[in-house]
């Protein structure tokens, strides 16, 4: 499946906010993280047979798939009010899809995450980091080195996060 880099790349960026949350409060509640990339801009090229393949592939790994439109990928997060509190964000990238995060670390109102990925399709590792602009939005760039199916990647991708609703709905936090 040659396009499977799309989906890591992907799901590593959207599942970058992994870390603890800068100085400023950050809101509980819905988070829309929206991630672009080369890889996803190439999305739009998939045939939706292949793109459906590559959906249930994704969920094999415990990924889900975000909304790709316009060259951009949108994902929910849910932030608990407890994790609010203690300035903690999801922490979705530690044991999935064969990822642990390395010195992750906050100074101020940036953060900072090393990871390292190692399984049958995925053997690399990234940086993501971070700013909070505010206590409702963020901005920031993840990078991933490696291979996906034993095939090389160099993938860097911009990311930005929005506080969207007190209420998560169907979104369920990431412990």
């Amino acid at each position: 499946m040659r396009h499977y880099p799309i989906n890591f790349a992907i799901a590593s960026l959207v599942l970058a906010t992994s870390v603890h949350a800068a100085e400023v409060s950050v809101k509980a509640g819905l988070w829309e993280i929206t991630t672009t990339s080369n890889l996803i801009n190439l999305a739009s090229q998939i045939p939706p047979e292949q793109l459906e393949n590559i959906n249930v592939l994704a969920k094999e790994y415990g990924f889900e798939m975000p909304e790709i439109q316009n060259g951009a990928a949108k994902s929910n997060a849910c932030i608990t009010q407890e994790m609010a509190n203690k300035k903690i964000l999801p922490s979705n990238f530690q044991g999935q899809a064969g990822c642990t995060v390395n010195n992750a670390k906050r100074n101020g109102n940036d953060y900072r995450m090393e990871y390292v990925c190692k399984n049958e399709q995925l053997d690399g590792s990234g940086v993501a980091e971070a700013t909070f602009t505010s206590s409702d939005t963020f901005t920031g760039n993840s990078t991933f080195n490696g291979s996906v199916q034993g095939n090389p990647v160099t993938e860097q991708a911009n990311m930005n996060g929005r506080w969207v609703s007190a209420d998560c709905g169907a979104s369920k936090p990431i412990q």
